[in-house]
Formats: C-alpha cells, sequence, structure tokens
C-alpha cells in the first residue's frame, strides 16, 4: 500500500521537466533556429515577466490561494512608476520605489481581506483586479507613457555571453526564483506556507500564526508584482495602461504546469520556472513553425487541463 505513496512525488516533480525536454526535442525537429543560443535567450526575455509575477502567484497557491490580481496590479504598478516618473521629474529609483510600493499595498489589501474578512482568495483578487484595472486606466488617462529616465529601462539591456545578448532582466528572475526556493526550502517561514496549506487548522492548533503566514505571503506577492512591472517597463520602455490583461492565467498557467496543486501544500518554486519555460517554448515554437496564435492558445489550454487532471489523479492515488 505505501508503494504508490512513495512513487508518486518523483514523478510529479520530474513530470514538468519532462515534458520541457520532450517539447524542446520535439520543435528542434521542427525547426533549425529553435535549437539556438540567441532563441533560448529570447525565450528568457519572453517570459521573465510573467515567470516573476508567478513566483508571487506560486506563494499563493501553495496556501490553497489563488490570485486573480496579479496581472492587472503588474499593470498598475508599470504605469505608476513611469507617470511619476515622467510628471514630477523623480530620478527612477524613487519612481522605482513608488510603483513597487502600489503593487505591495494592493498585496496588503488581498491578504488583509482574506485573513481579516475571511473572504474566498477567488472573490477577493476578482475585485481587485477590476479596481487595479479601473485606477490604471483613470491614472493614466487610457495613455502609455513613453518619457521615462534611462533608469527605468536598465533591465532591458543586455550582455553578450559568447556570441548570445542576454537580457538583465532574465538573469534577475532566475536569481529571484533561487532565493525564493531556498527561502521555502530552509526557513521556517518558508516551512510554514507550506504547512498553512496543507492544513489551516493543524498548522494553527501546533502554534504558528496562520492569518501571519498567509498576510506576509500577499504582501510578499506584491512585491513581486511590483519587480514584474519594473521588467515590463525595461522590456518594453514605457508604461502601458493596457498591459497584465492576460498575464494573470499566464502565471497560472505555469504555476500548474510546474506541478504546484491548486489545493495547497505541494509544489516546488523551480517547478513554476519551468512551467513559464514549457509555456514560452510551445509558444515560440509554434511561432517559428508558423502556427497561428489561436493555435497557441489552445494548446496552453490542453496543457493546463492535463496538469490539473494530473494533479488530482495523483492526491487520489496518495489517499
Amino acid at each position: 500500500m505505501s508503494t504508490p505513496t512513495l512513487r508518486l512525488p518523483p514523478v510529479a516533480t520530474m513530470g514538468p521537466f519532462i515534458a520541457l525536454l520532450l517539447a524542446t526535442v520535439f520543435f528542434a525537429t521542427q525547426s533549425d533556429r529553435f535549437l539556438s543560443a540567441q532563441n533560448f535567450a529570447l525565450i528568457l526575455q519572453q517570459v521573465m515577466v510573467v515567470g516573476v509575477i508567478a513566483i508571487g502567484q506560486t506563494l499563493i497557491i501553495l496556501t490553497a490561494g489563488i490570485d486573480l490580481s496579479c496581472g492587472m496590479v503588474m499593470a498598475l504598478g508599470g504605469v505608476v512608476m513611469t507617470k511619476v516618473a515622467a510628471d514630477f521629474g523623480l530620478p527612477a529609483p524613487v519612481a522605482i520605489a513608488c510603483g513597487i510600493a502600489v503593487t505591495t499595498l494592493f498585496g496588503l489589501l488581498n491578504g488583509l481581506l482574506v485573513t481579516r474578512i475571511k473572504l474566498p482568495p477567488f472573490i477577493v483578487t476578482l475585485g481587485t483586479l477590476n479596481i487595479a484595472f479601473a485606477i490604471t486606466q483613470l491614472y493614466s488617462g487610457s495613455q502609455t507613457i513613453t518619457d521615462i529616465p534611462a533608469g527605468m529601462t536598465a533591465l532591458g539591456d543586455t550582455f553578450k555571453l559568447g556570441d548570445t545578448a542576454i537580457v538583465w532582466g532574465a538573469v534577475l528572475m532566475l536569481v529571484l526564483y533561487a532565493v525564493v526556493w531556498f527561502g521555502l526550502r530552509e526557513t521556517a517561514p518558508g516551512r510554514h506556507v507550506y504547512a498553512v496549506g496543507n492544513s489551516p487548522e493543524a498548522t494553527r492548533l501546533t502554534g504558528i500564526a496562520t492569518d501571519k503566514v498567509l498576510l506576509g505571503v500577499y504582501v510578499l506577492a506584491g512585491v513581486f508584482y511590483g519587480i514584474a512591472s519594473l521588467l515590463s517597463v525595461a522590456r518594453t520602455g514605457a508604461g502601458d495602461p493596457n498591459a497584465g490583461q492576460t498575464e494573470n492565467l499566464d502565471a497560472i498557467t505555469a504555476v500548474v504546469l510546474g506541478g504546484t496543486s491548486l489545493f495547497g501544500g505541494s509544489g516546488v518554486v523551480l517547478g513554476t520556472l519551468v512551467g513559464a519555460l514549457i509555456v514560452g517554448v510551445f509558444r515560440n515554437g509554434l511561432t517559428l513553425m508558423g502556427v497561428s496564435s489561436v493555435y497557441q492558445i489552445l494548446v496552453t489550454g490542453i496543457l493546463v487541463i492535463l496538469a490539473v487532471t494530473t494533479d488530482q489523479l495523483s492526491r487520489k492515488g496518495v489517499r
């Protein structure tokens, strides 16, 4: 009876890596350009914004929550940091801090509504999604902000590794994943996140302040959305009020494909990185094959259903 329990976790952990490897092999046979170092660097650049948003989304889903507002909060952060820089002539570091402060406040708002009023995370973040969207459009006047200081686009610059140009923002994304992976694996607060996701009541009875853990998770997620705002501005060179409208679903897709359970308490943040890369590889590979973007969305949807189905079957197998 114990054999399935012992075998399932390694399969669930290795599944995203196997899927990424198979996708890479498939597209390598379909396009001569796919396996180039420059194309891999391009994939990293394409996923860096969603990848950082997905770090915050992973933390929330590990506690059995979900955040639908992440994309629009990210867009609001980008608009705030670019507009205050353009309107008030603030230096880049101060303007960036203003943008991250706004996304952090939204994380705090989400956390307080979930922990103090005990509202479901789905409903809370659906509401704050619309609030963030409205504020973004009103504050920006629905206009893209382009007059920004050079320091705000520094993470969009590249450096050479051999003959390959790599964007600094992708390096920052990888560093953030390494830091969060270490924090979740090796620190007490990280283990508390998993404990709350597994059983909030049992965790509370052990003396852990579950509400503080949840609040901290939502606030930290807001910080990551702010960093993603900066990466978005660095990549596009502008504050775009129309950004972030699909990033929430892309981030959830990355988390699910990476093996994190939507039921909470199970998953590895590095798996989320792999999940983001899977989506990036599929979209890049299908583009190189000349496949319409509509089919790219279709494939992404199928991948999500397969990942959730695997999670559900794994849970039944453990039971």
